[in-house]
C-alpha cells in the first residue's frame, strides 16, 4: 500500500499545479477581454464629453484626468503587453494636458482626436 500511496503526492502536485496553470491562462484571458471592452468606451466617452466641455476648460481637464485614470486602470488589468503599453501611454498624453482657456480647449480636442485614433488602431491589434 505504502508505494501506491508515495506515487499519488507528486501525482496529485502535478495535477494541482497543471489545474492552478490553467486558470492563470483562463484569468488572463478574461483581463484582456474586459480590457478589449473598456478601452473603446473610455475613449468614445471622453470624445463625447471633451467636445461638450470646449466652452469650460476646467471642466476638460477634469474629464481629460478622469479618462487617464481610468486608462490606468485598463492598464493594470492588461494581460496583454501592446493593450498596458499603449493604455499607459494615452492616459500620459492625457494627464499631461493642460487647458486653461477656450483656445487650449480647442487644441486639446484635435489632440485627443489624433491620439485616440491612434490608440484605438493599436487596442484593434492587440485585442484581434
Amino acid at each position: 500500500m505504502r508505494p501506491l500511496k508515495t506515487r499519488l503526492v507528486p501525482l496529485a502536485a502535478f495535477a494541482a499545479f497543471v489545474l492552478a496553470a490553467g486558470c492563470a491562462e483562463v484569468n488572463s484571458t478574461i483581463d484582456k477581454t474586459q480590457a478589449c471592452l473598456e478601452a473603446p468606451k473610455i475613449v468614445a466617452d471622453l470624445g463625447a464629453e471633451i467636445t461638450k466641455l470646449k466652452d469650460d476648460p476646467q471642466a476638460m481637464e477634469k474629464a481629460l484626468d478622469d479618462a487617464a485614470g481610468k486608462l490606468n486602470g485598463v492598464a493594470d488589468q492588461a494581460a496583454n503587453t501592446t493593450l498596458k503599453e499603449a493604455s499607459d501611454n494615452l492616459a500620459s498624453t492625457l494627464a499631461g494636458i493642460n487647458v486653461n482657456d477656450v483656445n487650449d480647449a480647442v487644441d486639446a480636442i484635435q489632440k485627443v482626436g489624433t491620439d485616440t485614433a491612434a490608440y484605438l488602431e493599436k487596442v484593434a491589434q492587440a485585442c484581434s
